[in-house]
């Protein structure tokens, strides 16, 4: 990419966006390139390069031999629950795709077809992937352990021909059977995929069903390579399931065309990398992070790629990541907070970082929540590296607002994800649909037409699409996301919409309360919530998670935190209340499940969600709420 500034992109992609895309999508290799932009998609979203011909595997994979990269590392498998590390050159990964590929095809799977991958973090779940995307078809990762019911719920929406599985996953030193899970999710579910590919693990070897169950090993060696199949630019890539207020997960669609020009563009201008570079996203295959970064961006930009079958503790220690990066001299990082707050808690020093050279890491990337000022400082003080927050979301695949460092670096402001990315037009509307002065906070919304890479619709049900993101402001992407902007049009970004509670008539952001709980030192973790109360219909509840060895007792520490919080937001707050809990509850991606602890709070039932990482925790949280004194200010 030629050198410009910043302001010249943004520029750009707001006047033309047809023409500054299509700049963009002559970067990459096409077997026919584009002349149209966008259009709008009977699905909702906007179809980009539609007369545009690739396959996606092909320029991750085939494209990057011809290009003389046949013998770097494309795949770098550090699995520390199982004591495995396994490196593909691009070469042996373009050969293991073709195969399975084939013998997808020689199941049945065709262009269009969909299939439906519950694997834990091994290469086989890449490779499932994109022999998908080699044939054309449409790929929906489900979270490996998700429960049966979850499994099938997307088994029906999606109707794949073929399922890819394997015999078991490992959660720390606790193997988790998968088979037994999936043959219950298809007992349940309507729809009957033709066949399922299970991978056999050593640590817990499955029970195939004949007629029906097929051994991943044989069946991928017996099988021919298959071609790639060319398909149009705003053909389905995959379908990726999110969580939806209904109840009824969403199937946010993306497309091949506009998803791989995203890719390669934000490789370089959100995450500054160069071909050849390793690029680690410490995330799982069965979240969009995994999707964009842990597959298809770094494969398509031609760097090598790290996949973790560990957590950032516990295996073995809060040293892990840091090891990680030395061993194979990662050049940049990207993971949610959650993961850096695990280990500020348990190493606030940082003495597990003693013994590892760490000379090759340029730069840190957070995202998947808000990246609190605390675990800010702690990563600025401890590594002295750029620490860059950004912020996207499933529906985008990509950041919305970012630090484009790409394109020139600005100052980090802690509780900011920069300026809005190249391609997104971020404003704040009131609830009129009026801009909000800066810093006055309103719904993050993004003008219309969306860039490339963003998604197509959700999965046959267009009306979904236009109720959920459409209509609320004609015109523009509303995000569900709650912030403002300042007067340099950085974007700070606050939490859910429905994270902002109702006390006694004024609106209070509970993000902005839990950024003063979590800067209290004693600290390592929190979450303030609303709950109802008689008397002015909300209250503030913080849950606090404290350092070890803090040297503050439960009650010192939420005496404190209720000073805080009225000394610098006010008693309008009526923050009255902290618990201090050995935990939080947490989907396997990292995010703290508040409706579930807003809804205990309150005193209902709780249907322990299927995306929680440790069930027992609610249960523990409902004991220490009900007792009410021990830490309860």
């Amino acid at each position: 990419m030629n050198a410009s500034s910043y302001q010249d992109h943004f520029e750009r992609a707001a006047l033309d966006p047809d023409a500054f895309w299509l700049e963009q999508a002559a970067r990459i290799r096409w077997f026919q390139p584009p002349r149209q932009g966008h259009a709008e998609a009977a699905s909702g979203g906007q179809a980009w390069f539609s007369d545009g011909e690739l396959n996606t595997a092909w320029l991750a994979l085939d494209a990057q031999v011809e290009a003389g990269r046949g013998e770097q590392a494309a795949l770098i498998h550090d699995s520390p629950v199982t004591g495995v590390v396994q490196t593909l050159s691009y070469a042996e990964l373009t050969e293991r795709v073709a195969r399975m590929a084939g013998a997808l095809a020689g199941l049945g799977v065709g262009r269009g077809d969909r299939v439906v991958i519950y694997m834990p973090m091994v290469p086989e779940a890449v490779i499932g992937m994109l022999a998908c995307a080699r044939l054309g078809a449409i790929h929906s990762v489900v979270f490996g352990g998700f429960a049966p019911h979850e499994l099938a719920v997307r088994i029906d929406d999606a109707r794949p021909r073929v399922i890819l599985s394997a015999s078991c996953g490992i959660e720390v030193d606790r193997v988790i059977a998968y088979k037994p899970l999936l043959d219950a999710a298809l007992e349940r579910a309507r729809h009957a995929p033709r066949a399922a590919v299970i991978l056999q693990r050593p640590q817990a070897r499955a029970e195939l069903l004949a007629g029906r169950d097929h051994d991943w090993a044989a069946l991928e060696a017996a099988a021919a390579p298959a071609d790639p199949v060319p398909v149009r630019g705003s053909d389905p890539l995959y379908i990726l399931y999110t969580s939806g207020t209904t109840g009824k997960p969403k199937g946010v669609v993306r497309d091949n065309g506009g998803h791989a020009v995203a890719m390669h563009y934000s490789m370089e201008v959100v995450y500054g990398m160069r071909p050849g570079e390793v690029f680690w996203a410490a995330s799982d295959v069965g979240w969009v992070v995994g999707h964009s970064y842990i597959v298809y961006a770094p494969l398509i930009y031609g760097c090598t790629t790290l996949l973790y079958e560990g957590k950032p503790v516990r295996t073995p220690d809060a040293g892990a990541f840091w090891r990680v990066i030395d061993q194979h001299r990662v050049n940049a990082m990207f993971t949610a907070p959650t993961a850096f707050r695990a280990i500020r808690k348990e190493d606030p020093d940082g003495e597990r970082m003693a013994g590892h050279d760490l000379s090759c890491l340029k730069r840190l990337f957070l995202a998947g929540e808000r990246l609190d000022p605390p675990t800010y400082e702690w990563l600025k003080q401890r590594t002295g590296l750029p620490v860059l927050d950004h912020w996207w979301q499933t529906e985008t695949g990509w950041a919305i607002a970012c630090n484009p460092v790409g394109l020139e670096s600005f100052p980090e402001k802690p509780g900011s994800a920069t300026k809005p990315t190249p391609g997104f037009q971020v404003e704040i509307l009131d609830p009129d649909g009026q801009p909000c002065r800066p810093g006055q906070q309103g719904a993050v919304c993004v003008r219309q037409p969306l860039p490339p890479g963003c998604l197509l619709g959700i999965w046959g049900d267009p009306e979904r699409f236009r109720l959920g993101y459409l209509e609320t402001y004609p015109g523009y992407y509303l995000s569900g996301d709650g912030g403002y902007m300042d007067e340099e049009g950085d974007v700070f970004v606050m939490g859910r919409m429905d994270d902002v509670i109702n006390v006694a008539g004024h609106r209070l952001s509970t993000g902005e309360m839990e950024e003063i709980v979590a800067a209290h030192p004693a600290v390592a973790e929190c979450a303030v919530f609303g709950v109802a109360d008689e008397l002015k219909g909300q209250l503030p509840l913080g849950l606090v998670v404290l350092k070890d060895g803090c040297g503050q007792t439960a009650d010192e520490v939420c005496a404190e935190l209720v000073a805080r919080v009225r000394a610098q937001v006010g008693a309008v707050a009526c923050f009255r209340r902290a618990v201090v809990v050995q935990r939080l509850p947490k989907t396997r991606s990292g995010k703290i499940l508040r409706r579930a602890l807003r809804d205990l709070a309150d005193g209902q039932n709780v249907e322990v969600p299927s995306t929680i990482d440790d069930p027992a925790i609610l249960a523990e949280i409902r004991t220490r709420l009900d007792r009410g004194s021990g830490g309860d200010a």
